[in-house]
């Protein structure tokens, strides 16, 4: 292998190994749970698979990725390199098929910056009222913007640039204080919800959407499982930073996967505990979401507040804040770090791949994801989404490469069991980018109009930069 594709921008300096196993989980997880967990049990989950074809979905799914987490264990333990995917994909399968990785994992990890960044409104708007609504004010896509929050959103995107710049260790301890907050956080109410006489158990009922068959329902949502558990694959992004033996990401992401399931169907069971009254049961009170407003059209916030009062809606708003903060420290590391990779195997100019003199950290990559973060919140959440959209298409190509590459080399080795663990996380990716791409009746999980045009924009913008700098040979020097 060419020794050049080693050497940073500035080869003096090297990334640090300061990342701890509890560091690595705490990034994991904390990109796999966002704001989207807090919420989608009113607006996606229980419309569409109901309580207990929710949590089977994300068994299954949970079973899924951590098949497909085996394949990142066998490629980093191969090539313990910063970059991930885009490593396994350019040492197995060459410098075009890694571009073509990195060009849709980098969108699915650059956009959830912004992503988070702007959740922090919603999270204002539904516990603190209209306290961040000040000054001046506009729409985009039928989504109101104000100046109060769109400067909590570029003050979050700013002060974690400089948390991420100051160091991985920083970062690490950050990230994995917030996590711990989000884990307690959810806990404290699902504990609440077993001892109070004002959850009843007898609300799960029925267990399965009424709008569709139970089958149709849990595919539904297993179909989205790249959006759900997206995070546990940045876990490769930071290889060259761990202070430990690359064979224990196994179980680390594993842990991950297993957690961020839980949480996931905790707060979807939560939601139902408690129906508000008038209710017969939560179908009749999810469909009426639409018509509602404030504390009550949002199921999980309102069980809260049911069961523990104000003391409830405050541990829910701690695990909220952490895990939208987490998501922003998790993904401006991944982030970074698959830019740096880039850079350093010239897929990007040299000057991603500068380390910062002091802190030993990607900071001009961190910055550009910084610049781009700040702007993107001024266009507001609804077209945000747009984008964000493709992100499980991103993550779907590299779950693909990874397991086409532990498959191959796990053949040359004849390891069977490898080789067939890679062949079925290459099938299910291929699944999943079909079933995104496809529209097929009653799954209702394939891109809207808006996703696909950002999607054809992007790949256009990749087919220009392939033609005009990678394939024209800056991209290609060694």
């Amino acid at each position: 292998m060419n020794k050049e594709k080693h050497n940073s921008a500035n080869p003096e300096i090297k990334l640090k190994r300061s990342l701890s196993p509890v560091n690595v989980w705490a990034l994991a997880l904390g990109c796999i749970i966002g704001w989207g967990a807090f919420v989608m049990p009113g607006n996606k989950f229980l419309a569409t698979a109901g309580p207990l074809g929710t949590a089977i979905a994300m068994l299954i799914s949970g079973v899924i990725m951590t098949l497909i987490a085996f394949n990142y264990n066998y490629m980093i333990n191969k090539y313990p390199e910063t970059g991930g995917a885009f490593v396994f994909a350019r040492n197995t399968f060459g410098r075009n098929n890694a571009f073509l990785c990195s060009w849709y994992l980098g969108l699915s990890y650059l956009t959830i910056v912004a992503l988070n960044a702007s959740a922090l409104a919603l999270l204002g708007r539904n516990l603190l009222g209209n306290v961040f609504q000040f000054g001046f004010h506009y729409t985009v896509a039928g989504y109101d913007l104000y100046a109060g929050e769109l400067f909590l959103a570029v003050a979050a995107i700013l002060l974690f640039a400089w948390v991420s710049i100051r160091g991985i260790k920083f970062s690490g301890i950050f990230q994995s204080t917030l996590v711990f907050m989000l884990v307690a956080g959810v806990l404290i109410i699902s504990l609440a919800a077993v001892v109070s006489p004002k959850a009843h158990f007898s609300n799960l009922s029925p267990g399965f959407s009424p709008a569709r068959s139970p089958m149709a329902g849990i595919l539904a949502i297993i179909a989205i499982a790249p959006w759900t558990f997206l995070g546990f694959d940045t876990v490769p992004q930071a290889a060259e930073e761990f202070n430990f033996k690359p064979r224990k990401t196994k179980a680390i992401m594993v842990i991950s996967i297993l957690f961020g399931a839980l949480v996931y169907i905790l707060l979807n069971t939560l939601s139902v505990c408690v129906v508000p009254a008038g209710y017969a049961n939560w179908s009749e009170y999810i469909a009426d979401l639409p018509n509602l407003s404030g504390l009550v059209s949002l199921p999980t916030f309102h069980a809260a507040k049911q069961l523990l009062g104000n003391t409830g809606l405050f541990f829910l708003g701690l695990a909220v804040l952490a895990a939208i903060l987490s998501g922003i420290v998790g993904f401006y590391m991944a982030t970074s770090r698959l830019l740096y990779a880039m850079a350093r195997d010239r897929f990007l100019p040299k000057w991603f791949g500068k380390l910062h003199p002091k802190y030993n950290t990607p900071a001009n990559a961190i910055l550009f994801v910084m610049i781009f973060s700040l702007i993107a919140p001024f266009f507001g959440r609804t077209a945000l989404n747009w984008i964000v959209d493709m992100s499980s298409i991103g993550a779907a190509i590299g779950y693909g490469y990874t397991s086409a590459a532990a498959m191959i080399h796990a053949h040359k080795e004849k390891n069977k069991a490898m080789t067939v663990c890679g062949a079925i996380g290459l099938l299910l990716s291929v699944f999943f980018c079909v079933i995104l791409l496809v529209p097929i009746k009653g799954l209702d999980c394939c891109l809207g109009k808006e996703g696909y045009i950002c999607l054809v924009i992007w790949t256009v913008l990749g087919l220009a930069f392939y033609l005009s700098t990678f394939r024209a040979g800056k991209g290609t020097s060694k």
